[in-house]
């Protein structure tokens, strides 16, 4: 019997702007698959409370901690033998750059472009399965606002509507992975056994490289 996409997958990546629950997804998916998880842990780069409070002087080293930190990840993962299971991430690196160009000014994106072009080469192996989470601006600026994370105070809503887009326009286009778009207005993947079930579902029958997932489709 032919294996579904998300028992025969070894790498799944689960994508989206800030507030959106994408880690707390992976945890759950996670533990439903007995896997690994490979979580990007912000709260350890050392540059990104004073990135919120001055975007202008603390982007560029923000950025390249974040990538260096990525790239230590995936290194990893590129060692069978240390990932026997499946393994659940909440970062895919290829959008690495979509934060760049929304931070950096045009000197220092052309000096991290050409950092990132060097460097992200041995890691860019695609993923077997990205699940990308959705959700209206108003929506992310609410939820990041509601868990009141004291570091993400300083973000400001047009920074949160202008990420929301540039994920959009950065998955419009991705095609290296399948990808399941779940729309996460009216989904509650953490506390909700059924809604979670109902993901597992649509994943579990996916046929297509691209399909969404909408509550009530």
């Amino acid at each position: 019997m032919k294996k579904n996409l998300l028992d025969s997958a070894r790498h799944i990546i689960v994508e989206g702007p800030i507030g959106v629950g994408k880690t707390s997804l992976a945890r759950r998916l996670g533990e439903h698959l007995e896997a690994e998880l490979l979580l990007e842990q912000p709260e350890t780069n050392p540059f990104l409370s004073r990135f919120y409070q001055n975007q202008e002087r603390y982007a560029l080293q923000t950025q390249l901690f974040f990538l260096f930190h990525r790239l230590d990840l995936l290194r990893d993962l590129a060692q069978p033998e240390l990932f026997p299971r499946t393994v659940v991430s909440d970062f895919l690196l290829e959008k690495d750059p979509l934060f760049a160009a929304l931070t950096l000014n045009e000197d220092e994106y052309t000096l991290y472009r050409q950092i990132y072009d060097r460097v992200s080469l041995p890691a860019s192996v695609a993923p077997d399965l990205v699940i990308y989470l959705q959700a209206r601006p108003e929506t992310l600026v609410s939820r990041v606002r509601k868990r009141g994370i004291d570091m993400e105070r300083k973000i400001s809503d047009d920074y949160l509507i202008l990420l929301g887009e540039s994920y959009t326009r950065f998955f419009h286009n991705y095609e290296a992975a399948p990808v399941m778009v779940v729309n996460s207005e009216n989904l509650n993947f953490v506390d909700s056994a059924d809604d979670f079930q109902l993901l597992v579902q649509r994943i579990e029958s996916m046929r297509g490289h691209r399909e969404y997932f909408n509550r009530g489709d």
